[in-house]
């Protein structure tokens, strides 16, 4: 039987990796649809990777040509998912703003989770440099919670420090255009003179909140905070799928 020519093994090789690629994903999507809030994310992530087994398993029965359709399309939100980190992580904060907004996220019964622990900290360590800045927590009551977003996260600041006069509750809000629009409100009420204010939200979702924000009038800096390695995949599919319902729809 004669060798496998150069490209017959690259392609082979391919094929096994888009496959073994998919079922990482596809059991991380599991995974973290049992362990965390389920959320359209996990579905998208569960599409993908289902897509991926399959186009792994006839790989080498499909048209080169199509492999460079599929390659080039790829492409798209491959780009749109660096664009979205890059952003999320280039936030250059002066320390002499006078506001914190910390966009609110889901909780784990009475405390706040992963994610919104990571905001949280996130503005811990810019509140600590500028002790001038207040603190806007923004969230009300989900579905499923006994209390507040904003409530667990002022409890958490305050268990790490951040004195109670420093923050401001806004408890009212179920999206994150309504965390910006009655935060707006609030410190327009607070400040008797036009204000500066840190955004700071995970990473994957500062661009479509920056331009939400600014769209109302605020005058904002993004300062991203970290996303955790397992749930990239996750929350930069459901923030994709975001930021193209709100370029369609609106907020």
């Amino acid at each position: 039987m004669p060798e496998k020519s150069a490209v017959e093994a690259a392609e082979t090789l391919i094929a096994k990796i888009l496959f073994v690629m998919g079922g990482l994903l596809l059991i991380n999507a599991v995974f973290l649809a049992v362990t965390t809030n389920m959320h359209h994310g996990h579905i998208f992530q569960g599409i993908v990777a289902v897509g991926l087994i399959v186009y792994g398993i006839f790989f080498l029965r499909i048209p080169r040509k199509v492999h460079f359709m599929v390659g080039g399309l790829a492409l798209v939100p491959i780009a749109f998912v660096a664009f979205l980190a890059i952003y999320g992580n280039s936030g250059r904060v002066s320390f002499d703003e006078d506001v914190v907004i910390v966009l609110g996220a889901g909780l784990n019964g009475e405390q706040v989770g992963t994610h919104l622990a990571r905001r949280l900290d996130t503005a811990i360590d810019y509140l600590n440099q500028n002790q001038g800045a207040i603190v806007v927590v923004t969230g009300g009551l989900g579905a499923t919670q006994t209390i507040t977003e904003a409530l667990a996260m002022e409890r958490y600041l305050i268990a790490r420090g951040i004195h109670p006069d420093r923050i401001i509750q806004e408890d009212q809000s179920t999206t994150t255009y309504e965390n910006l629009v009655f935060a707006k409100q609030i410190l327009t009420d607070h400040f008797d003179v036009d204000f500066r204010v840190v955004l700071v939200s995970n990473d994957f979702h500062m661009f479509r909140s920056i331009t939400m924000a600014r769209q109302i009038g605020l005058d904002v800096t993004p300062l991203g905070a970290s996303t955790p390695p397992l749930t990239l995949g996750v929350n930069y599919l459901r923030e994709i799928a975001a930021i193209v319902h709100f370029w369609i729809f609106g907020a």
